[in-house]
């Protein structure tokens, strides 16, 4: 992905020259409090940041677009997305993140999420695209509705994390919707 300019953030893959500013994320104990992850040390940080580097489109048709989200007045890095999508006939998304804890509470994450549902309806022609989010992280699951996901499930204590039990909230629109939420074009809308 070409980076993508918004009135706040440039959104790119990630560069060596960014692991200081993700460190500070990673280590953050509130980044991790709905991740599977526990917080990682600067020597943890890079290894993942330079697997994410590496990352090609894997044989089995599983993609991930790793995006780190820079703040333009600063020119930091504050957060850490990710498109994901599979090369079959399902056509099916997933986007998730994390942002530095400074910077929640400003809808940041939701304009992350805008812009990668139009690279994955636009770019990779996505069917449908969801969001997962522990059922207690609820301005995780505000930022996904801000942008026209619609809840489709509530697992209750379906995971074992952390060692606790905690539920899952799964959210998603399809491409149809997301056109005609964004551009008033319902062909192919559904009645």
């Amino acid at each position: 992905m070409s980076p993508r300019k918004t009135d706040r953030l440039t959104l790119r893959a990630p560069l060596r020259s960014d692991l200081d500013d993700l460190a500070v994320i990673y280590a953050n104990e509130g980044v991790n409090r709905y991740l599977y992850s526990q917080p990682r040390n600067r020597e943890q940080t890079r290894a993942l940041l330079e697997k994410r580097i590496a990352q090609t489109p894997d044989a089995s048709g599983d993609n991930v677009l790793f995006i780190v989200a820079v703040f333009n007045e600063t020119n930091r890095v504050i957060g850490d997305f990710m498109l994901r999508w599979g090369d079959n006939e399902h056509r099916q998304g997933e986007i998730g993140g994390s942002l530095h804890p400074d910077f929640h509470g400003r809808g940041i994450a939701s304009e992350v999420y805008r812009e990668l549902l139009e690279v994955g309806f636009i770019d990779y022609d996505l069917h449908r695209i969801v969001g997962r989010c522990d059922g207690r992280n609820r301005a995780s699951i505000r930022s996904l509705e801000k942008v026209g996901l619609r809840q489709e499930a509530h697992l209750v204590e379906n995971e074992f994390v952390k060692g606790e039990w905690t539920d899952e909230v799964i959210l998603a629109i399809l491409q149809d919707t997301w056109r005609q939420r964004t551009t008033g074009d319902t062909k192919g809308q559904r009645p």
